[in-house]
């Protein structure tokens, strides 16, 4: 009996550690059931779910016995929301002296500690999937996407790219000789085919889910051979590849090369915007508003007029979206506006698709089942359906005729288990 006792405690002790546990079944009803796919919505439905799962979605689905039942007759639900570009470790809160001050300032496990602060924040406004681009010290965002996936912290799922590769100098300028490369803390130097092989191959080693790189933050940038080999190396262990870059030639080789994405290209020219729709290459636009620019770069020195930079965006994905460029919802927030979390300034960028004229039903896609299918896990996440997993939320007005309501958040639910629901 003490033997059995023993294991019994045991196998429950790794249920534990695993965060996994016998969960009863859950009915969601679902006063209006979104599918961002159409942009369409099915009115009195039910949605099962189990282990995390979904295993039933309909009108007539039969609800057994001790069941539990969570009523969202009232409300508008859909999948839980993605962000394609964010840095959840990172916060300019030293701006005056710049990317390399935080450097100085907070260690790698305070920089996790400060993503785990903001990845609670962010699923707490919806976003139940968020891809981390880096600038994350020592590979801080994998230990915190492993920490939240083990079940120790609660999260959205986390997909990561690990250090950003980049030509000598990652994304600092003029670093003096005698400081050393100390951009290393969150770059890896890459110049040439060789080095770039091995870059891409040192994320993959340390658990990278996809591969980052900056293509012109100086006057030399990659080729477009080099953006090759980064892709074909990447490719070939079945991970896509972003590239940081704004426009002109160095934009131009990013797309010729097979990047998967374009992260930002603010201004990039009609020329190139429909060069990315006929190669297939997703923009993930980074859409900022101008007051998020503002707190950015208060100096001006990076940014001339955040207002003028601000509606250079909204030319830019207005013209992306005409032209038919596919279009993935990412914010890159990285310097919290005062009274705001991070959550809630992702928000913000909504107003900016609205301004750039882009309907409720294209730029809700654009935040999960488009977004889904560029992050490869559109077989796990992105929609509402039979055996995916049970990321769902839900609003108290329609998002699909006012896009503001996703900021009506009553519920969200994550991998099964429901961490917000405002009665």
């Amino acid at each position: 009996m003490k033997f059995k006792n023993i294991i019994g405690c045991f196998l429950f002790m790794i249920l534990l550690i695993s965060g996994q546990t016998f969960a009863q079944t859950i009915a969601l009803r679902a006063g209006n059931l979104i599918d961002p796919a159409t942009g369409t919505a099915s009115q009195n439905q039910i949605i099962l779910v189990k282990d995390g799962k979904i295993t039933d979605v309909g009108p007539n689905v039969k609800i057994l016995p001790g069941t539990e039942i969570i009523d969202l007759s009232q409300a508008w639900v859909l999948p839980g929301l993605m962000d394609a570009h964010a840095h959840l470790t990172l916060n300019f809160q030293y701006l005056g002296a710049g990317l390399e001050g935080i450097y100085l300032k907070e260690s790698t496990a305070m920089r996790a500690l400060h993503g785990l602060h903001t990845a609670m924040n962010v699923l707490h406004v919806g976003f139940t999937t968020v891809r981390d681009v880096g600038n994350d010290a020592n590979y801080a965002a994998i230990d915190l996407r492993d920490a939240i996936n083990i079940g120790w912290f609660t999260g959205p799922t986390i997909l990561t790219t690990g250090k950003i590769i980049a030509p000598f100098g990652g994304q600092s300028r003029r670093i003096p000789p005698e400081q050393g490369p100390f951009w290393l803390h969150e770059y890896i130097d890459a110049d040439g085919e060789d080095e770039i092989r091995k870059a891409v191959r040192q994320n993959i080693y340390y658990g990278a889910d996809a591969i980052k790189m900056v293509a012109d933050n100086s006057a030399f940038y990659y080729s477009e051979q080099e953006i090759r080999v980064a892709v074909e190396e990447a490719h070939a262990a079945g991970l896509p590849v972003s590239v940081h870059v704004m426009e002109g030639e160095a934009a131009r080789n990013v797309i010729l090369g097979g990047a998967d994405s374009i992260e930002h290209g603010f201004t990039l020219s009609d020329e190139l915007l429909q060069l990315m729709k006929e190669k297939g290459t997703v923009l993930v636009g980074t859409d900022f508003p101008a007051d998020h620019l503002a707190r950015l770069d208060p100096s001006g020195e990076f940014i001339e007029s955040a207002k003028e930079m601000g509606n250079k965006i909204i030319d830019r994905l207005k013209r992306a979206h005409k032209i038919g460029v596919k279009l993935v919802f990412g914010t890159d927030t990285v310097a919290n506006l005062p009274g705001k979390n991070r959550g809630e300034m992702m928000l913000d960028y909504l107003a900016i698709w609205e301004a750039a004229g882009i309907p409720p039903t294209d730029t809700l896609r654009a935040m999960t089942v488009d977004a889904a299918r560029f992050l490869q896990v559109e077989k796990m996440r992105g929609a509402i359906a039979k055996g995916l997993a049970a990321d769902i939320i839900a609003t108290t007005e329609n998002p699909l005729d006012d896009l503001q309501a996703l900021r009506k958040l009553m519920f969200v639910m994550k991998n099964g288990k429901v961490f917000r629901h405002d009665r």
